[in-house]
């Protein structure tokens, strides 16, 4: 038998696939399953959530960092790519599912199809991949499994023999859906003598191999010779090439469709961007780049400011720190005359923000204040140029502004019909424009088009709120609109503090300037003089709120006497007062 025969065989054994779900439908849960029942770890190694390396995604039971596993099943070698779990990373798992050829669509039976599960399901179909339709946890009491049986088959147009009961807590039939990969998802697709190609699904940072690339090798072999990456032009020798059993475990190469890592001795992960494509450098001006790349652009910003100045210092090195295992993490240098030094931090949404606001304050022990979640605008000038607009502060003089453009968002939320008439109010009071709805037994799904302002503050807590917990919600990026939007600035004692400025529809830009003034009325530090807490558009003050000053008692000290005595003291105070408030700066704490 020739090589080329050889490794035509070998391929044909390989299955490359993904479990798909909305959060907490049990995505993990199975794949430690899988790990259990192919004897990938031994009993004495296993651990639950095996794949959820850090700690706030064991925590907060979400998968934040993608990570594949090599698994060896009746003679077969199956890559599992575990994908991220939230609507922030929807590009990691649309980059994910093309290293795959296959997909298993878990479906929770106490809770049906929910907003995550079919837009998952649309970027598999997109992609060509064979999709395995599964029920999981039929072994609960709350399970509803006809129910969800007939919603799955209606809304995938499938048959019911083609869906798979199981739990993956009792691993009952868990090896029914092993076999259905094995059966039906194809084997990957290769070309005998091809040039390298292979795709880049995620990436990490080691402090003793440099970024590290975990890769699907589409064509040719991935061994120890000079390589280069298309996207970012950079050409790099591979320091070792390995598998993930689960366990990184050095090989010598590769081969066409396998999963593994590639440790590039590059100091820096920003060289690695998911979805770029890795050849020879040989091969360099032959082979096009795989499909589907872009550059993750952040789409939330917020400025961090330690509380103790003197830990800016930290804060640097620890967002630094950060960065060499997220390369979407975008920040820079700023500075606030209230709050100090500080970054300004781009962010792909606000759960990312929040895992990584969590981990500077658990990780690297800092305290820290961050200001309120911002969007990227558009702005076009009289001129005809076009302006981003990361932070209010880079709003061009009103009298230059031709139109101010938004991002919206293509969103998708399942509701209970009993909550429909709430949500369809709450959405309209956010600017929701309805596309479609869609009606799936006792649950409808209706299609939006929402600001993404409005979708980063507190929109998912408070749907979840007025639906009991039962609604969900999945979006993305569709583009920008125009919007009638204006800059509100804060003034504290008359004094600007940019940090604090924010944009708003003009129509509710009172109502939010009025809000924020009451809310810092409770958190300014009184003086010993008068303080205005003004909101401004332009130079126009909409709102106002007074921080009264301290009294302090000067008469306290006369005991009876001449009434003109006590007059005086009380003159002198008040001039003194006067003066405080013309000098006097307010200190924020």
């Amino acid at each position: 038998m020739t090589k080329t025969a050889t490794t035509q065989s070998t391929t044909n054994k390989i299955r490359n696939f993904s479990i798909i779900a909305h959060i907490d439908h049990g995505k993990t849960t199975l794949t430690d399953a899988f790990l259990q029942l192919t004897q990938t770890v031994t009993p004495q190694q296993f651990r639950e959530r095996m794949l959820d390396s850090n700690p706030i995604e064991q925590e907060r039971g979400v998968t934040i960092k993608l990570a594949p596993v090599r698994m060896q099943y009746q003679g077969y070698t199956l890559n599992l790519i575990d994908t991220p779990g939230h609507v922030d990373f929807g590009y990691e798992v649309s980059r994910s599912l093309a290293a795959c050829e296959g997909a298993v669509l878990l479906i929770d039976a106490t809770q049906g199809i929910q907003a995550q599960t079919l837009a998952n399901w649309h970027k598999a179909q997109a992609l060509g991949l064979t999709i395995i339709p599964v029920l999981n946890k039929i072994d609960l009491a709350s399970a509803e499994i006809e129910q969800t049986l007939l919603e799955t088959m209606e809304t995938f147009n499938v048959s019911e023999d083609e869906i798979i009961l199981a739990s993956a807590k009792t691993q009952e039939n868990v090896d029914k859906i092993l076999q259905a990969v094995i059966n039906q998802v194809p084997p990957p697709k290769t070309t005998p003598k091809a040039a390298l190609q292979a795709l880049i699904i995620t990436s990490v940072f080691d402090a003793h191999k440099g970024a590290i690339a975990y890769v699907r090798v589409m064509q040719g072999a991935l061994k120890n010779q000079s390589l280069y990456l298309l996207a970012t032009q950079t050409k790099f020798s591979p320091k070792e090439i390995g598998v993930f059993a689960p366990n990184m475990k050095p090989v010598k190469e590769l081969r066409a469709g396998e999963v593994g890592y590639l440790a590039t001795g590059l100091k820096d992960i920003k060289f690695l961007k998911i979805g770029d494509t890795i050849t020879s450098n040989q091969a360099r001006n032959q082979v096009t780049a795989l499909p589907g790349f872009k550059n993750p652009q952040p789409m939330v910003f917020m400025e961090l400011y330690p509380i103790d100045n003197h830990d800016f210092a930290a804060l640097k090195d620890a967002m630094a720190k950060l960065k060499l295992n997220d390369a979407a993490l975008k920040y820079r240098a700023t500075h606030s005359p209230a709050l100090g030094n500080g970054l300004r931090v781009g962010f792909l949404g606000i759960f990312h923000a929040e895992v990584i606001r969590e981990r500077l304050e658990r990780e690297f022990n800092l305290e820290l204040i961050a200001t309120a979640p911002a969007v990227t605008y558009q702005v076009i000038t009289k001129q005809n140029s076009k302006l981003v607009i990361n932070h209010p502060n880079e709003m061009p003089d009103p009298s230059e502004i031709a139109e101010i453009q938004e991002p919206i968002a293509k969103t998708m939320i399942f509701s209970p019909s009993e909550y429909l008439d709430k949500v369809i109010k709450f959405c309209r009071q956010k600017r929701g424009r309805l596309l479609n709805t869609t009606n799936l037994g006792n649950r409808i799904k209706l299609d939006y088009q929402l600001p993404l302002a409005e979708l980063i503050t507190d929109f998912h807590d408070q749907l979840k709120s007025l639906s009991s917990g039962f609604a969900s919600l999945e979006y993305e990026l569709s583009g920008y609109k125009p919007v009638d939007a204006v800059k509100v600035d804060i003034l504290i004692n008359k004094e600007l503090i940019p940090a604090l400025s924010f944009m708003a529809v003009r129509a509710e830009a009172e109502t939010k300037g009025r809000t924020l003034v009451k809310r810092l009325k409770k958190v300014v530090p009184r003086q010993l003089f008068e303080i205005p807490l003004q909101a401004a558009i332009g130079g126009k003050i909409i709102a106002r709120e007074t921080l009264r000053a301290y009294r302090k008692d000067v008469t306290a000290k006369l005991y009876g006497g001449d009434r003109t005595r006590r007059m005086k003291l009380l003159q002198k105070q008040s001039k003194g007062k006067k003066k405080m408030k013309q000098v006097g700066k307010v200190e924020l704490n």
